[in-house]
């Protein structure tokens, strides 16, 4: 008999339960990718990481390719897709990688509806944990916390690490291949100017790497804006080049590998999260911020905050990096994250968009549930004050030498170290010397830090509007 393989988020062949359950349940394997319209083109579009997901089915196809397969390309909705083909090889069964997001299960859905008789089965390999949704509270409610769903978490069993197949039938000769676009013939184009390579490679090099050595430095460094203590993995986490539960596997003892292994958690928190709350995707979790928090709308400001120019270096520098290699150091995303929603006031679901925009690793769950976080209206909650962050504080604690600001923020690089942090301190006899005059080559600051803070504070401190629910968000 003859299965479809759905490649969604999964464009590896090492450790790939779909795949090999259905290497070992059929004669025949035809794996396929459908470029669907209403994810390329939706609302969470991104020129840059459709490049990278191109990328990655380009190197997945060589992969197939040298054990004996390929890759089979359509064009449309997968519910419409997926039957055609069903039908054309007399498929018994399509296998695919279980994903919580709500778009990802309507429309896992609608394949399954639209296939009929032919079985749609779900396989783990996006997440460490194969099964997120059965994990409960005493109560037998979803955490909502992210500490106690930590340690639950690390007492959930753990499936086996699977090797690469070394050989692949070949697929039917009459079934014609379909060719991979190119960005322009899907309508995108690439915003970026430096991102990292997709591809299973890619990240199996990247994992090597940073398994070799960063890895042990972590616990302490990760937070250090240019520190080599990071992983950079996060996209080849996303498109599933490789998997948590492979990296989880492969990490040594010691205090910086368990404190990576706690963000590969947290990664897995955030899916349990939106998988039980699909509604967060476009509202806050917390009920009692829903319509009550008057968020400023200001477009100048916010373009500003886009464009890198808030005349906050460190603000600057993240969203700056974000523009050029579609990524950004974690600690910058929090602090850019509590200047807009915080500093500016501006709605969270701005933020969101642009990120999703340009990141190559723009996980709905995980963002979505990040900038909940840093706008004090999500799960895990704390007082609005604690996530308030003081962009030149920050600076000092996380780039202490000016390296990162220096090397995102070229206008800056002479600027001495005592005024880096708030360079419209400087003399007018400084930015003459240094070459960086505020104002000019440089903008002032777009909001004074201290004010914004204690409007901050009157903003979340506001009562609900008449009739606002403030009951914590129930599972949907």
């Amino acid at each position: 008999m003859t299965a479809l393989l759905w490649l969604r988020r999964d464009l590896r062949v090492h450790d790939h339960p779909a795949l090999r359950a259905a290497l070992d349940g059929d004669d025949a394997v035809v794996p396929v990718f459908c470029f669907d319209d209403a994810l390329l083109t939706g609302r969470h579009a991104s020129g840059a990481r459709t490049q990278f997901l191109l990328e990655c089915l380009t190197e997945l196809d060589g992969a197939l390719t040298d054990r004996g397969s390929r890759l089979f390309v359509r064009r449309g909705p997968p519910q419409h897709e997926l039957p055609l083909l069903a039908r054309e090889l007399g498929a018994d069964v399509v296998h695919c990688s279980a994903d919580v997001g709500p778009f990802a299960r309507r429309r896992q859905e609608q394949v399954r509806q639209a296939l009929g008789a032919v079985a749609l089965r779900t396989h783990p390999g996006l997440f460490v944990v194969d099964r997120l949704a059965p994990i409960r509270t005493q109560a037998g409610e979803p955490y909502t916390v992210f500490t106690p769903f930590h340690r639950a978490w690390c007492r959930q069993p753990r499936r086996d690490v699977l090797g690469a197949p070394r050989a692949l039938p070949a697929p039917p000769g009459t079934l014609a291949p379909g060719t991979l676009p190119r960005l322009t013939d899907l309508g995108l184009e690439q915003e970026c100017s430096d991102p990292a390579p997709g591809g299973e490679q890619a990240g199996r090099d990247g994992l090597r790497r940073f398994l070799a050595g960063p890895v042990h430095e972590y616990a302490d460094g990760r937070d250090l804006l240019a520190g080599p203590a990071v992983s950079r993995l996060s996209p080849y986490l996303h498109f599933g080049c490789i998997t948590p539960r492979e990296i989880e596997q492969r990490l040594p003892g010691g205090m910086g590998p368990q404190a990576y292994r706690r963000q590969l958690c947290w990664r897995d928190f955030y899916a349990h999260v939106l998988g039980h709350f699909p509604a967060n995707s476009r509202s806050e979790y917390q009920r009692r911020y829903r319509g009550s928090i008057r968020w400023s709308r200001s477009r100048t400001r916010f373009e500003a905050w886009c464009a890198g120019n808030t005349g906050f270096p460190a603000v600057d520098a993240g969203m700056r990096q974000l523009r050029r290699e579609g990524w950004m150091h974690n600690r910058a995303r929090l602090l850019v994250g509590s200047f807009l929603t915080k500093d500016l006031g501006i709605d969270w679901r701005w933020g969101e968009r642009w990120f999703m925009r340009f990141l190559l690793d723009g996980d709905e769950a995980s963002n979505n549930g990040n900038w909940q976080w840093i706008a004090s209206v999500g799960v895990d909650p704390q007082p609005a004050f604690r996530r308030i962050f003081n962009p030149g504080r920050q600076q000092q604690r996380f780039d202490p030498d000016g390296e990162y600001v220096r090397r995102y923020v070229p206008e800056l690089a002479h600027v001495p170290d005592r005024y880096l942090a708030a360079p419209w301190t400087m003399p007018t006899e400084v930015q003459a010397d240094c070459g960086c005059r505020i104002g000019h080559d440089y903008p002032e600051p777009i909001v004074d830090h201290a004010h914004a803070r204690r409007a901050a504070l009157d903003r979340y401190r506001a009562e609900p509007g008449p009739g606002t629910d403030v009951s914590p968000a129930g599972a949907a």
